[in-house]
């Protein structure tokens, strides 16, 4: 299927682009780890989601970022835009959607080794303690990393999962490994990507940023194809919850607008609930399914295109 689906692309990205995707990894990359926001000193709890000081782990997480930093590329995004954004490979509504995850036991995610769709429902319900009256908040708990069944149609987690960071720019040093993990990205060495600015325009707007490819991304685009009535606020949630070099290092601020720094506080808002709400009491999921599946049939209904 997926020699299928590249065979329709450009001929002057095709050497590079096959060559990145036969490149499957499934190490872990750092999605929780080296990032400027986890408080080392503040509880036992919060110390526990960045244990990477033993073992083989950080060896298999540079080699995952390394993977990410080498291929994503202006061209590789454009490519992954023209394959998925299209939304025309599946049809699934979002509740199976979200159980699909049960197959997927995200191997970047050194913090748990269930599989995915617990974490959705442990996200959801963390908000909706905390946030009752905002119901398409729970929902975007639910929802956020289903974008992440891309690694279920043979994309690799590189491609799917861990940090985003902008695309046709310079890269910040707040992205992870950014020392020693870009040398071979050939858009580091192009006069025309690698200044401050690159092929954007002051304070364009996130809108107009290529990001790199993810499940972000992708479930974003999902979303705006399937016209959902998702509020903006929550969709920059999905769009932007792993762009932590913008989020918790405030990198990229030269290309935002007001409209994104009126949303920033939505997105560090949610990320608390992403990253803290993994624990190993796992949720009734059978229980809670009535409820979410109410807010699917009022923000998202129906069968879905993927």
């Amino acid at each position: 299927m997926r020699q299928d689906i590249y065979r329709q692309e450009e001929q002057h990205t095709t050497t590079h682009y096959l060559s990145a995707m036969r490149v499957i990894n499934m190490g872990p990359d750092p999605s929780l780890a080296y990032r400027p926001n986890l408080k080392t000193n503040k509880t036992k709890e919060k110390e526990g989601y960045r244990n990477f000081e033993s073992g083989d782990l950080i060896d298999r997480v540079f080699n995952t970022y390394k993977l990410m930093h080498t291929h994503q590329t202006v061209d590789f995004v454009n490519q992954m835009n023209s394959v998925w954004t299209g939304c025309s490979h599946y049809r699934l509504g979002m509740m199976d959607a979200i159980m699909s995850l049960d197959q997927l036991v995200d191997e970047s995610d050194p913090d748990v080794d269930f599989p995915n769709s617990y974490h959705a429902f442990q996200t959801a319900e963390g908000i909706r303690q905390a946030h009752p009256d905002y119901d398409w908040f729970h929902l975007v708990g639910l929802i956020h990393d289903v974008g992440k069944t891309l690694a279920l149609w043979d994309v690799p987690q590189w491609a799917v999962v861990g940090d985003t960071f902008p695309v046709g720019c310079q890269y910040q040093n707040s992205i992870v490994f950014r020392d020693n993990s870009f040398m071979d990205n050939p858009d580091e060495k192009n006069s025309r990507y690698n200044t401050e600015f690159g092929i954007y325009e002051p304070n364009c707007g996130l809108d107009k940023v290529h990001m790199s490819w993810g499940h972000d991304e992708y479930l974003y685009r999902v979303l705006r194809f399937n016209n959902g009535s998702i509020p903006e606020e929550g969709l920059y949630m999905i769009r932007f919850h792993s762009f932590y070099p913008w989020h918790s290092h405030g990198d990229y601020m030269h290309l935002c607008n007001e409209k994104d720094l009126r949303m920033m506080p939505w997105v560090q808002d949610f990320n608390k609930f992403d990253l803290y709400t993994k624990t190993t009491e796992l949720p009734d999921v059978d229980k809670l399914k009535p409820y979410y599946q109410s807010l699917i049939d009022k923000y998202c209904p129906g069968i879905l295109k993927w």
